[in-house]
């Protein structure tokens, strides 16, 4: 089966922000942005079922920041493993740039949670052996 949506993970999106007022508005429920000092991270996600799935989830802060954090180091090494090595590109179609010292921050961290959450429910796949 054919994916026809794709994941668009993009977490090193800089620019030269001084102040909020020169922030331009982005739509919630296709972008998460956090900004310190001058550099933004972004997570766009474009799977069209993605928003509904989210909202049936444990609020943001059912865990905390730095369980996100650990959860996303081993979701991401295991992703990028199968990118590079997988024979069905198609699954995992994308590198995710995840730098396990940067935080993120915890909107970031969640959603990204989740959204492997969300693949591991929707293609009957397990990254981790024990997901919780």
């Amino acid at each position: 089966m054919k994916r026809t949506v794709i994941v668009m993970l993009a977490f090193l999106l800089f620019s030269q922000t001084v102040g909020l007022s020169q922030k331009k508005e982005i739509d919630p429920q296709k972008t998460v942005m956090v900004s310190e000092d001058s550099t933004e991270y972004r997570l766009i996600i474009m799977d069209l079922g993605f928003d509904s799935w989210l909202a049936t989830r444990p609020a943001r802060d059912f865990y905390s920041n730095n369980y996100y954090r650990l959860k996303n180091r081993f979701y991401v090494s295991e992703w990028n493993f199968r990118y590079i090595a997988s024979s069905n590109p198609d699954l995992y179609d994308n590198y995710i740039e995840y730098d396990p010292d940067t935080d993120y921050g915890i909107d970031i961290n969640y959603r990204l949670y989740y959204y492997f959450r969300y693949f591991e429910e929707r293609n009957h796949v397990n990254l981790l052996n024990s997901t919780k």
